[in-house]
């Protein structure tokens, strides 16, 4: 049972004011995922081109041995990024989490309880996050419709995954039936769909500006929608 504040009707004044009350939160998610990025990238750079370097050195100047040098040096830079990327991602999950996490306590999310609510049980939302990843990827596969279909889940499937101690199948199933089979199930996806498209819009009109702010206030807008419309209870 989520705070009573998550089945009011949800407003954008409203969504507004949960985002502000949350911006130290957000602002440090924000953070810790473009240096957990720049890390990554950095490492990428460092180790292709020491790996071109020693394998340059080792196999002479001839064609094959400069092709084998950066075929390795490219492999060394994927792997030194790997981990970073894994991490930035772990992190960057808390955007769509913390508005999760506020309709269920009806608190203010602080940045201490967030990093807790990951480092809890950040195996169960790496795996959470990969099954995810490889269904939306086989969907855009499949004609894409079934992709979008999948995205569209990501709000209840979120919600499930950090607020319940359902089995990671069991809440991606659920989620899914949430969202389609309920008797609301559309009117919420018309909602989510409105709301991405008017962070496309702001976006565009504030020449990208608009993504540090509207994603974060749409998120918390189909959070809310998500319960009034009974989609999540």
């Amino acid at each position: 049972m989520a705070a009573p504040i998550a089945y009011e009707q949800p407003t954008l004044n409203k969504a507004w004011e949960e985002f502000v009350a949350h911006i130290p939160t957000i602002l440090i998610i924000w953070i810790a995922t473009a240096i957990l990025t720049a890390l990554g990238i950095g490492a990428q750079l460092i180790l292709t081109v020491l790996g071109n370097s020693v394998s340059g050195v080792s196999l002479g100047s001839a064609m094959d041995g400069a092709s084998s040098a950066t075929t390795l040096g490219l492999l060394l830079g994927q792997l030194g990024q790997f981990p970073f990327t894994i991490l930035s991602n772990l992190v960057a999950v808390l955007f769509a989490a913390v508005p999760a996490i506020y309709y269920v306590t009806g608190e203010t999310v602080t940045v201490d309880r967030a990093f807790r609510a990951l480092l809890q049980r950040p195996w169960r939302y790496l795996l959470a996050g990969l099954l995810f990843t490889v269904v939306s990827v086989v969907g855009l596969f499949l004609c894409i419709l079934p992709g979008v279909a999948v995205f569209l889940v990501t709000p209840v499937y979120v919600n499930k995954i950090f607020t319940t101690d359902m089995p990671i199948l069991d809440a991606f199933s659920s989620s899914f039936q949430a969202v389609y089979r309920s008797e609301n199930g559309w009117t919420f996806v018309g909602i989510e769909l409105l709301a991405g498209l008017v962070v496309v819009v702001v976006s565009i009109c504030t020449c990208g500006l608009g993504l540090l702010v509207a994603p974060a206030v749409a998120s918390f807008y189909v959070q809310n929608a998500a319960y009034r419309q009974g989609v999540l209870t």
